[in-house]
This record gives structure tokens, C-alpha cells and sequence, in this order.
């Protein structure tokens, strides 16, 4: 009824935060209904082909047969129940099958509730592992610029502290060391690489660990940078005595290609965060895993025990469609449509290259960015994105996609074209 929904949007406008959207002066939202397949269903009818995938989590697309069936039997048992002192069939069983799926090495898992709460128990892990093994000295994050990594306050630090989306709060944070941003496939990582030894040489003393996104940095500018660069990190912080910590949220579950983007590299971290696509958007879910070196290290720290435990952590809902989604990555070919999704946003993107106002165009895996050289007019291109029927969320100065997976070769073809479209009015 287009009254309900008027009374609904008037609400949200005056009480309803948005993420990084100002309460007084909020940017216009639209009323989503339903999502089937790859569209999102608007309340006035309006159906928008997804090119976010709910910010990179629903791999799937929506309303999946197998994830709902997953969520629907796991009801029927219990939707929580306390992880302190319990444990549960469907948090056994997801952390067996991500041992089984992740590099080797990483044997101990920890659930998290959300990627940024992933990326704080690894901060804590990666100090608690340096007391653990007599360095209480070391506490510093050794991390790239250009990075993101979450909201929250530990997550914030290890963000880029200059074009980042968090440096009003600089002087409340901790103090972290940045090296400069690796360079792009095929640049000059030799250089790079005698700059980020040199910083890790100058701190080794006070540092703890050694925290990037493999491959591409996501929120901080869907950077796309060599793989050279991570065998570089895995050689400093083997030399230096520092955990190598592999923010996998936006990049796990096939996105860039292969099944982690630390598998181009052919590097294995001490720790690696997983999140997002890890439920394919059905449910909030992060996971921590660790190699047997950096457990037994956190325990021999003073508490003798990790010190975090969040009130949802392996939320049996969560974990249940998070294995459902895993069999149905390992049964659809994920490998083939990736590579399909990968050349679709190739031909449908690198036209933009060379027009007035587009900086750089890039793709990886199953992600097409086109950056401009100007900020993006965000209410101007999203309009234009719906215009041609496409749900797409531009921000900082780029336009970009990450479609599900499943997402066919026509949607393809007319998510080139929002993206074109609002390339041309931002």
C-alpha cells in the first residue's frame, strides 16, 4: 500500500540511521520488498538487478533454495544457545569444513559475530601472542596504506589514516606504522618491497604483526595491487618474529578468483578473517582461524586464555546456512562462473577507459571498478543505475560492482551499462 510505505519512509528519514549517512540530512533510500534470484524488488514494483551483492556477502543471489532449506531445519532444533561452556553440531562442523577449505597450517578457529569483530580478535591474538612469547614490548600493527578493515576502534587504527573513512578519530586511535601502498599487477615491487623492509626493520622491536587485505583492498578504494607483494610480507614477518594477519572478508569465498586470495600468492598467514560471503548474505558471520603456533602463544600469555567472547558467537543459525553455502559453493562450479562474471565485467567495463572524467579501469575475479578522477555525485549515479534497473552503490570516486556469482550473462551486460550510465552523471 503506498501509504504504509510513505509512512515507512517518512520514519526512516526522520529516526533510522544509514551507514555514513548524516541523520539530519540523510540521502534519499528506497523501500526494498522482497529479493529472488539476482533482483532486488522495490515496494512501488521496481526490480533491480543486484551488481553489490548486498555488499559482497550474497554470493548466492536470494531466496536460495538450499540456504533457506538449512535455516528452515536448523529452527526446528534451536536458533542459539550460549557458546560459553556449550557447544553445537552446526559450529563443529562449519569449523571442520573451513580447516578443511582454508590454506594449510590453519587448525584453530574462532566465531566471530561480524568481520570487524573478526579483525579485533585478531589484533588481540596477535598481541596476546607476542606476551605469550615474552615480547609484551611489541604491540604495534605493521599495515599498508589504502587499507580497510572495519569500524570499529582496534579495526579503525589499521585503516588508511589519511584517505581513509576514519581520521577524524586519529588522535584517539592507536598509533600503527604504515608502509606505502603496493603497487599495482605487473609495477614495481622491488622497489616497494625495500621500503616495506626498511619500515619493518626501523619498528621491529615494538612491532606485533603485519595485517593487510591480500590482493585487493576493498572500502578503502578497490585497489588491486601484485601478489609478489605478499610473499614480501610473509618473508618480513618471518625474519622479524611478526604474526601475518590476512583480512580475507571482502576477497574469501572466490571473489578474486581463487577460493582466498592469499592462494595467488601461494602464502599462507598466521591468521585469517572470514566474513561476509561466508553465510552467501544469509545470516552475520565471521570466523578467525590460526595456525597451532599462535594458539599455543595466546595461551601462554598471562590470562592463559584468549580474552574475547562475543554473546552470538557460532550462532547455530548462522553456522547451519554457512555450511549449506560452502556445499553449495563446492557443488555449483563457483571456479566457472567466477571466470564468466570476471569476463563479462572485462568486456562490459573497459570501453569506459580513456572517457572524460575515468582515472582507471579495473577488474578482478568476479569485481569491475571503474574510478574516476572527480567524487562520485552518489545520489545522481544511483539514480542513473536505476534508470537501467540495476541496484548499484558508488562511493569516494568510484563506481564499481560485485555481482553474485550466479548472476547471468544479460544481467551482466545491463550492470555495464548502469555502471556506464552513472559513470556519465557523477
Amino acid at each position: 500500500m503506498p501509504e504504509a510505505s510513505d509512512l515507512l519512509l517518512a520514519f526512516d528519514r526522520e529516526h533510522v540511521w544509514h551507514p555514513y549517512t548524516s541523520m539530519t540530512e540523510p540521502t534519499p533510500v528506497r523501500l526494498a520488498e522482497s529479493a529472488s534470484g539476482v533482483r532486488i524488488r522495490l515496494d512501488d514494483g521496481t526490480e533491480l538487478v543486484d551488481g553489490m551483492s548486498s555488499w559482497w556477502a550474497a554470493i548466492h543471489g536470494y531466496a536460495v533454495p538450499e540456504l533457506d532449506d538449512a535455516v528452515r531445519r536448523q529452527l526446528g532444533d534451536m536458533a542459539h544457545v550460549m557458546f560459553g561452556g556449550l557447544t553445537h553440531a552446526p559450529a563443529v562442523r562449519l569449523a571442520e569444513r573451513l580447516v578443511e577449505v582454508s590454506p594449510a597450517g590453519l587448525e584453530h578457529v574462532f566465531l566471530a559475530d561480524s568481520g570487524s569483530v573478526s579483525v579485533e580478535v585478531a589484533l588481540k591474538m596477535v598481541i596476546q601472542h607476542q606476551r605469550g612469547q615474552g615480547r609484551p614490548g611489541r604491540t604495534r600493527m605493521l599495515t599498508v596504506r589504502g587499507g580497510y578493515h572495519g569500524d570499529t576502534f582496534g579495526c579503525m587504527s589499521v585503516c588508511d589514516p589519511v584517505g581513509g573513512m576514519h581520521t577524524m578519530f586519529g588522535e584517539v586511535l592507536p598509533q600503527q606504522v604504515f608502509a606505502d601502498q603496493p603497487p599495482a599487477p605487473g609495477g614495481d615491487v622491488e622497489s616497494w618491497a625495500a621500503g616495506f623492509r626498511a619500515l619493518a626493520a626501523q619498528h621491529a622491536d615494538e612491532l606485533a604483526g603485519i595485517v593487510v587485505e591480500p590482493l585487493l583492498q576493498g572500502a578503502g578504494g578497490m585497489f588491486v595491487y601484485d601478489a609478489a607483494c605478499l610473499r614480501v610480507m610473509r618473508e618480513v614477518a618471518d625474519e622479524h618474529g611478526l604474526v601475518l594477519v590476512l583480512d580475507e572478508i571482502a576477497t574469501g569465498f572466490g571473489r578474486t578468483g581463487t577460493f582466498f586470495a592469499a592462494e595467488a600468492a601461494g602464502v599462507t598467514p598466521d591468521i585469517m578473517c572470514v566474513g561476509k560471503a561466508l553465510t552467501g548474505g544469509y545470516l552475520t558471520l565471521a570466523a578467525v582461524l590460526t595456525t597451532p603456533a599462535v594458539a599455543h602463544a595466546v595461551s601462554a600469555s598471562e590470562s592463559g586464555v584468549l580474552m574475547h567472547g562475543p554473546t552470538y558467537m557460532g550462532n547455530p543459525l548462522a553456522c547451519a546456512v554457512a555450511l549449506a553455502s560452502l556445499d553449495l559453493l563446492e557443488s555449483s562450479g563457483w571456479q566457472d562462473d567466477v571466470t564468466r562474471v570476471g569476463a563479462g565485467l572485462q568486456a562490459g567495463l573497459e570501453p569506459l577507459r580513456g572517457l572524460p572524467g575515468v582515472a582507471d579501469v579495473r577488474t578482478l575475479g568476479a569485481v569491475g571498478v571503474v574510478q574516476l578522477d572527480h567524487p562520485v555525485d552518489v545520489v545522481k549515479a544511483t539514480d542513473a543505475a536505476v534508470e537501467e534497473g540495476v541496484w548499484l552503490r558508488p562511493f569516494r570516486d568510484l563506481v564499481y560492482t560485485m555481482p553474485p556469482y550466479v548472476t547471468s550473462d544479460e544481467d551482466l551486460a545491463r550492470i555495464c551499462r548502469a555502471v556506464a550510465r552513472a559513470v556519465d552523471v557523477a
